[in-house]
């Protein structure tokens, strides 16, 4: 069947009045917040609805066609390779939890004695290694702030250093990650092989990250583990007796992920398998006593009381998923849902954003900024790669998930680097730094959304009763802490306007490109 031609759209006012859905859900986002401080996924589904009604109205000719775009934006492969990670991704790490992982990390760091202000750079070590592995900065938000993040706020360590170290560790996986969507998409779009573009980036993600532990370590030890005046300490004094090391089997399933990821594995093969064994385990640590766990713990089913339910649940083969609850409180419970389930409201308004970002292309917004760069900015080779960083950070300001913001600005990128023969391997390093590094950052952004839906997914859980509401970090607040995130930045621009690790196409030929 022959794909359908791309829709083009004029709008009342120019070109980049197609930018203007996007504007107002980020205006929206900035108001809730940063302004009213509510952290509500929700929430932002519903600016970005508005935004998409109030676009609506500036559209010349039919509206039929507005509507067509927003339907190719939200069936777009970008959007549903997001969704696919933050599935898979959610059931593994509340499988892991309530098969008492915290308990775990809590014991081993308290047995190796880590403290409170070493934690975060430690977390922000070990999130860059699993993200690097697996290849999916979002999923190591998800996990991490599933896992790890509950853990340092028991041995007191400050809950936005900590989430921002975790969103670092997911920016240095997504940027040099070798299986990592952002990494395939830069080197492919700019015509360069994964495996040059991967070895060219080490010298910036290695800097950027020794900067970043630098800063954890100095913020870790200097910024107090407080929330609303209550000592985290108090919180572990009263879990500390239930830790337990036996949670630390679960790191064989991580380590089941990530050697299937780094050994070619889809990212669904290797989680899954990862998942399997993880449920394994928990059925073989709670027939054991080791662990409070059981199946029930990973699906259960609460069924409306009847005879027939009633019956139901009395049979072994059902009796530890299956329970009877009074009518009206009936539903589905357990790690496999409650994974799944808590980000849908993520997964609503990731496929809105990427509709935004769809209406954008076809009504010229993107080609508008490419030619007011190309044409009055970009007249050096140093300018050029100041605006490509320049660029490149305002297309994700706008497109937070940041694979299809690098489809959207490749294109821009290429053609001004073959202005001034830039070399494939530099416009790919280029590409993908400020798209991996601004989506953890904003507080709008995809990764970071991921890690607070995990966040609150937390609050009176099963592995984690002691977590409340009020102890949920504003995404608002956390944006100066992601510290690879800002020092990735940061050096691409000093690379930019000093020519560090600059060049050009007669310096190196790229090996050919494996067009996945």
């Amino acid at each position: 069947m022959p794909e359908e031609p791309d829709i083009e759209l004029t709008f009342r006012g120019g070109r980049l009045v197609s930018a203007l859905p996007i504007a107002i859900f980020i205006g929206w986002a900035i108001f809730q917040s940063g302004v009213l401080g509510i952290g509500d996924t929700t929430g932002l589904v519903a600016g970005m609805l508005t935004g998409l009604i109030v676009g609506l109205l500036f559209v010349r000719g039919d509206w039929k066609d507005y509507a067509d775009v927003i339907f190719a934006g939200m069936t777009r492969r970008v959007a549903a390779t997001a969704v696919v990670a933050w599935l898979w991704a959610g059931m593994f790490a509340e499988t892991i939890q309530v098969g008492g992982f915290v308990d775990g990390l809590v014991w081993a760091a308290t047995a190796l004695n880590v403290s409170a202000g070493l934690f975060p750079a430690v977390t922000f070590l070990l999130a860059a290694l699993l993200a690097t592995g697996i290849g999916t900065g979002y999923g190591t938000a998800i996990a991490f702030t599933t896992l790890v993040f509950p853990a340092g706020l028991l041995l007191g360590a400050n809950p936005v250093l900590l989430f921002g170290a975790i969103l670092s560790g997911a920016v240095f996986g997504d940027n040099l990650a070798p299986v990592s969507d952002t990494t395939i998409v830069s080197a492919v779009t700019q015509n360069a092989d994964i495996g040059g573009v991967v070895t060219s980036r080490v010298k910036y993600a290695v800097v950027a990250a020794a900067l970043a532990v630098v800063s954890y370590l100095v913020a870790g030890f200097g910024i107090p583990g407080v929330w609303g005046g209550m000592p985290h300490a108090s919180i572990s004094g009263q879990f500390g007796a239930t830790a337990s090391p036996w949670g630390l089997v679960h790191l064989l399933d991580i380590a089941v992920v990530i050697v299937l990821a780094v050994s070619g594995r889809h990212i669904i093969e290797s989680i899954s398998w990862g998942l399997i064994v993880a449920a394994v385990l928990n059925v073989a640590l709670g027939v054991a006593g080791l662990v409070d766990v059981s199946l029930g713990s990973m699906i259960l089913f609460e069924a409306p009381q009847n005879q027939l339910t009633e019956a139901v649940a009395s049979l072994p083969v059902f009796s530890s998923i299956v329970t009877t609850v009074p009518m009206g409180e009936a539903g589905v419970g357990g790690s496999i849902y409650a994974g799944a389930a808590g980000f849908f409201p993520l997964i609503v308004l990731t496929l809105l954003l990427v509709a935004g970002a769809e209406i954008m292309r076809a009504g010229g917004g993107f080609d508008a900024i490419q030619e007011l760069f190309i044409d009055r900015v970009a007249t050096t080779v140093r300018r050029a790669e100041v605006t490509m960083v320049l660029g490149t950070a305002l297309v994700n300001a706008t497109v937070t998930i940041n694979t299809a913001a690098e489809i959207a600005i490749a294109p821009y990128i290429a053609t001004l680097g073959k202005r001034f023969n830039i070399n494939g391997y530099r416009r790919a390093n280029i590409l993908d730094a400020n798209t991996s590094a601004l989506g953890y950052i904003f507080p709008w952004g995809g990764g970071l959304l991921a890690g607070f839906g995990a966040m609150q997914g937390l609050v009176g859980g099963e592995g984690t009763p002691w977590f409340t509401a009020q102890m949920l970090v504003n995404p608002a607040s956390v944006w100066p802490y992601v510290f690879h995130g800002w020092f990735l930045v940061a050096v691409f621009l000093f690379a930019a306007w000093t020519g560090y690790g600059r060049e050009y196409v007669s310096d190196r030929v790229s090996e050919e490109v494996s067009r996945v």
